[in-house]
């Protein structure tokens, strides 16, 4: 029986070196990358859920053992599939920490709201792959100049993907959730505005001021903001 450690060992083995198919017999019919893009399109229509060795190898048209000669199982194919969906971040010129920070939060949320299956692969144990490793470059590069340790600059990466993946969560249903619930709470807020006041005042100032569905940006901006407030703390005691 495989242990949990030859799982990760594939997992490397594939994100890291795509297996070379021995020489002898006949040449390879398929690629990782075919393998990926067929499961990718399953998980896009139908959900993550859906995704199987056997609709993957149907997708093909091949049987689903033929397939084990590329990916040894779903755990494997789960690891490559969060690589690809996420790719690498893009080129950042911002000289400023926080301006590159809140680019850096919006890209990962503008790429996994393209496939929103890859939050719930991004948050289970996984092996990062060179992708995901290439976020994290280039995040820890925009902190490179702080007074933060290495500790403190990967719990604020955490910090930052968690918020945009929560965000992609809410907008399962469509891009403007908090309008949504708005819309549906409207009539019980109205008849019972008494028992609630203080929902009912927020959601009428949300409406009134346009703060509608900004929590992307906000939670951003507070995060930073509050690691803003920690660097003048240290930088003031220094000085002191």
């Amino acid at each position: 029986m495989a242990s949990p450690e030859d799982g990760v060992a594939a997992s490397v083995q594939l994100l890291w070196h795509e297996p070379a198919v021995g020489r002898r017999g006949p040449r390879p019919k398929f690629t990782i990358d075919a393998i990926v893009a067929a499961a990718t399109a399953i998980a896009d229509e139908d959900g993550l859920d859906a995704v199987t060795m056997q609709r993957v190898a149907e997708r093909l048209g091949t049987a689903k053992m033929a397939l084990y000669r590329y990916v040894p199982g779903r755990t494997e194919l789960d690891a490559v599939l969060l690589d690809r969906s996420l790719g690498g971040p893009p080129a950042s010129s911002d000289a400023d920490w926080r301006a590159a920070l809140t680019a850096w939060t919006l890209a990962l949320h503008e790429r996994a709201v393209a496939h929103p299956w890859a939050v719930t692969l991004a948050q289970r144990p996984h092996v990062p792959g060179p992708g995901e490793l290439a976020w994290y470059e280039r995040g820890l590069e925009a902190m490179s100049e702080l007074p933060l340790g290495g500790g403190e600059r990967l719990d604020l990466l955490a910090l930052l993907a968690g918020h945009a993946q929560s965000m992609v969560r809410q907008q399962a249903e469509g891009p403007h959730p908090e309008q949504n619930l708005a819309a549906q709470l409207g009539p019980v807020l109205a008849a019972r505005s008494a028992d609630y006041p203080r929902t009912s005042a927020a959601f009428a100032d949300a409406a009134r001021d346009g703060d509608r569905d900004a929590a992307l940006h906000f939670g951003i901006e507070r995060l930073l903001a509050g690691v803003a407030a920690l660097i003048a703390e240290r930088t003031s005691s220094d000085v002191a």
